[in-house]
């Protein structure tokens, strides 16, 4: 009779989270857990995951590729948190049989609209510059000059649940808000208190352009070249939804040229964003690691959640939360 516990092996928990914010005392009875905080890639992240019969994945940090998959005879299960993951190869999953669970998002919208309205207004008052002149013990002499938002026009690619809470707040401001996506009405607009215009008017007159969307084949890469030229010389683009919505390379060869003027970013084609990424040398960019979701309320749910379905394939139950294909 095979005795040995199964194996568990959590990947990309950076904040230490996870463990410590869930009784995990019935998986180390009955599992072998492994945690990894560090990202990991290439032959160490193979190792890493060699013998584990049950994955949880932090969102979508670590790509789980077919090739990967292939290469984990023992894997049985996959857990990841939130409700999507567009790194996560679920038909190679599904074609070998393996179940994957995922968590509910907890109030994820909320913490992204707030972290949104937090780059907005760090680039346009150009706090990174000023907290640098307190710390230093110097005051305003020479220091930069911020903006303002009231009056100016806000342009939200996007209305979904958190460009819709943006909206609100960008009305609360006084802003002129206006927004597109692929499918949108001027009906679904004026719901959200925003007024429907085409992308190439919301683009070359918005002061503020925030990106909403979840990326597909007709938006990968939406943001362009050509399209960056079209903005205003002193906008500012600001994401927090995804990397692939932007062309990263065109961005910073855009931003050295001076248009458009600043950009905010907390999402990169490569995270963590490597050391010596162009992007951080750029004067002219406010730059967070992936914040969007990362707060106590969010990872107490994922914590939960990732817990109950352990618990439930390690008893042989039902698994809460099945990705449907």
């Amino acid at each position: 009779m095979n005795t040995e516990r199964p194996t568990v092996v959590v990947l990309d928990d950076y904040e230490r989270a996870l463990r410590r914010l869930a009784d995990w005392s019935e998986i180390d009875r009955l599992a072998e857990v492994r945690v990894f905080h560090e990202p990991l890639r290439g032959d160490v992240l193979h190792a890493a995951l060699a013998h584990a019969d049950a994955l949880v994945l932090m969102r979508d940090r670590t790509p789980m590729r077919s090739e990967l998959i292939a290469r984990l005879p023992r894997l049985k299960l996959v857990v990841f948190t939130g409700g999507r993951n567009t790194a996560l190869d679920a038909a190679a999953l599904a074609a070998r049989g393996i179940p994957v669970c995922h968590t509910g998002w907890g109030p994820s919208k909320e913490t992204t609209c707030e972290l949104t309205w937090a780059l907005i207004l760090a680039a346009a008052k150009r706090l990174e510059a000023h907290f640098r002149l307190m710390r230093d013990g110097d005051w305003r002499e020479g220091g930069p000059l911020g903006s303002m938002l009231a009056g100016e026009r806000l342009g939200l690619i996007g209305l979904g649940e958190i460009g819709s809470r943006v909206a609100r707040v960008g009305n609360a401001f006084g802003m002129n808000v206006v927004a597109w996506s692929p499918h949108m009405t001027a009906e679904r607009a004026a719901a959200k208190q925003a007024t429907a215009v085409p992308l190439d008017e919301l683009l070359a007159t918005s002061k503020v352009v925030s990106l909403h969307l979840v990326p597909s084949a007709g938006t990968h890469q939406l943001i362009n070249a050509a399209r960056l030229a079209s903005m205003r010389c002193d906008a500012l683009l600001v994401n927090t939804s995804r990397s692939a919505l932007v062309d990263t390379a065109a961005l910073t060869h855009a931003l050295a040229a001076g248009r458009p003027a600043m950009a905010a970013l907390d999402v990169f084609d490569d995270e963590p964003l490597p050391a010596d990424h162009p992007l951080r040398r750029l004067p002219n960019v406010v730059l967070t690691p992936h914040l969007g979701f990362v707060a106590q309320p969010v990872f107490e749910r994922f914590a939960a959640d990732v817990v109950e379905c352990l618990a439930a394939w390690l008893r042989g139950e039902t698994l809460p939360r099945l990705l449907r294909s």
